[in-house]
């Protein structure tokens, strides 16, 4: 385990949450310690949903772990199932509770309730959030599609409950010919754009003459789980959530399911073509290329203004479901060159290698913001998608950035009708990639004639809003020769009369790289001439300066040394 101030996932009793947040009727008993409830904060302020989590703690305190910890989630479980009367029980522990070994999942079962139990064992020091989100709806759909009516049936009832089921399908079939029809899988609480990419793929196949029958986890009641079989064929928008759940619908009910990401003009209409195929319908060109209409981001990426951004260098990384896509739609539609592409989700590592061979990269796959904001500082992107963390790094090193993944913040939720998928969600990609990259070049050419009478110091592009500062006042104050040689205390060759502060940098492995840092100053006439430099690479200008100063030696940097520096990188 490692600590951490920023996590991409949360543990895995998260990810059930999330399943149980999405749905009507099933509520969550959660074993938890004073301190755990925090996860309620993420659905109520960051997705602002109008109603708290459908979930129940046990709440004990350190006092109570001499006692019987095991009767608290007892009367818990006995008194969520009277006040919220849910179809379904979800229980679990937390990261915290599962040290206690309570067993949960067993002293609901022994309860013997009338509703049905759905026992959860999430490793929380193994797994996370997004595993513990398909693991939750896993279980979710086999226990509730092949549910008894019975409490004390045997698994043989089970068995010839799902041959009854399978055969009525069949019945149902040959009684009346109705369109075909899906079930969209994934959509859940706290998903990103979870919301929006419902409707917009919702809309897409209604057009294509399919019914959806059921869209799970969100918004479903445990009656609809236990429709599932019902369709012809399953979508799976978020495999990180629906990928388990779907291979065990197909290998019970031979429902197959979809493996292409709606996401982009091609990518959606790569979907559109494989449910069709699943649909057993004919592909209508003509539907095809009406339907396509929708996106005018295949156009603009064509359009003349786009070509400032050919070969623009991104960087992605985010799930890997969006960052695969994303990686896909920044080179074949929008021209970009793609430098880095990554994921923390674990369980999909062989996707993003076999996504990362087409770009001749080596897959970044890991959990720790600090190694991917690494990799961005040795690439330089010129426009970075990612999470939230992502969207920190690159407030830092001054890169445009848009979010395309969770984990995501409140203003990833927005009022306004914003899907990733679909023709719709092209259009929405475009104008978040692009809108930042078209934002810089306005700062570019606010500099470029910072000289013009009609635009002075003070003025300042209109998406960073407020009166920018004159560069006198953003030069960073620099150390000066008498500050320095206080630092360095009077000279000594055997070190004897050093001051206390070079004693300590003297003890330290990189005491004398740090001393040249702080030495190491841009002139006033070599910053100006720095400022000069177009934004998207006056970062990367900057290193490369400071770099080529520090191997050469050189305390100050003029613009002697700025050109010095650019004619030995380009060589």
């Amino acid at each position: 385990m490692q600590l951490t101030l920023w996590t991409y996932e949360g543990p895995p009793h998260i990810g059930a949450m999330r399943v149980a947040t999405s749905m009507k009727d099933v509520h969550y008993v959660l074993h938890a310690p004073q301190g755990d409830t925090y996860a309620d904060l993420l659905f109520t302020m960051i997705e602002r949903l109008p109603k708290r989590p459908p979930v129940t703690y046990t709440t004990f305190q350190a006092r109570d772990l001499g006692g019987d910890t095991a009767q608290l989630f007892i009367d818990a479980v006995l008194q969520a199932n009277e006040r919220f009367k849910p179809n379904a029980l979800l229980v679990g522990a937390s990261c915290t509770a599962e040290l206690i070994q309570d067993d949960p999942g067993g002293l609901a079962l022994g309860l013997n309730l009338t509703t049905p139990v759905i026992p959860l064992d999430l490793p929380a020091y193994q797994r996370k959030e997004n595993w513990g989100s398909a693991e939750t709806f896993y279980h979710l759909v086999r226990r509730l599609v092949k549910r008894n009516t019975n409490p004390s049936a045997t698994h043989q009832t089970l068995d010839s409950q799902t041959s009854d089921t399978q055969t009525s399908i069949i019945k149902s079939d040959s009684q009346s010919q109705k369109r075909p029809s899906c079930n969209i899988l994934g959509p859940t609480a706290l998903g990103f754009r979870h919301r929006d990419d419902v409707i917009e793929i919702s809309s897409l196949i209604a057009n294509l003459g399919i019914d959806v029958n059921v869209i799970a986890p969100m918004n479903a009641s445990v009656s609809d789980i236990e429709r599932l079989p019902m369709a012809d064929f399953n979508v799976v928008l978020y495999p990180e959530t629906a990928q388990t759940a779907a291979i065990w619908l197909d290998r019970e009910f031979k429902q197959p399911y979809t493996k292409t990401i709606p996401i982009g003009h091609k990518g959606t209409i790569a979907f559109v073509r494989e449910v069709l195929t699943l649909a057993k319908l004919p592909e209508d060109e003509q539907l095809i290329e009406q339907l396509a209409k929708r996106s005018r981001a295949s156009w603009y990426a064509s359009s003349v203004d786009s070509t400032y951004l050919t070969n623009k260098r991104v960087f992605i990384f985010g799930d890997a479901s969006h960052a695969i896509a994303a990686a896909r739609v920044a080179r074949e539609e929008m021209g970009f060159q793609v430098v880095g592409l990554g994921t923390y989700s674990r369980e999909f590592a062989r996707e993003i290698r076999e996504a990362a061979k087409l770009y001749d990269l080596t897959p970044i796959i890991t959990d720790d913001y600090l190694e991917v904001e690494d990799h961005i500082e040795a690439l330089h992107p010129e426009l970075i998608l990612g999470t939230q963390m992502e969207r920190h790094i690159a407030k830092r090193h001054g890169i445009p950035c848009t979010v395309i993944s969770a984990p995501m913040h409140v203003q990833d939720f927005p009022a306004r009708y914003a899907p990733q998928m679909g023709f719709e969600g092209a259009n929405v990609l475009f104008d978040t990639w692009v809108h930042p990259l078209m934002m810089g070049l306005e700062e570019h050419l606010l500099g470029m004639f910072r000289e013009d009478f009609e635009f002075n110091d003070s003025s300042a592009p209109s998406h960073l809003g407020g009166a920018k500062k004159s560069i006198e006042s953003t030069v960073q104050p620099q150390f000066t020769d008498s500050s320095v040689n206080e630092l360095q205390g009077p000279s000594d060759e055997g070190g004897a009369n050093q001051s206390p502060l070079n004693q300590e940098l003297s003890s330290l492995p990189t005491g004398e790289q740090r001393v040249n840092e702080m030495i190491q100053h841009w002139s006033r006439e070599a910053e100006l001439e720095l400022k000069k430099i177009p934004f998207f690479v006056r970062g990367k200008a900057k290193r490369n300066t400071e770099k080529f100063a520090k191997e050469m030696g050189v305390q100050e940097i003029t613009i002697d040394t700025l050109y010095d520096a650019k004619a030995h990188f380009k060589n």
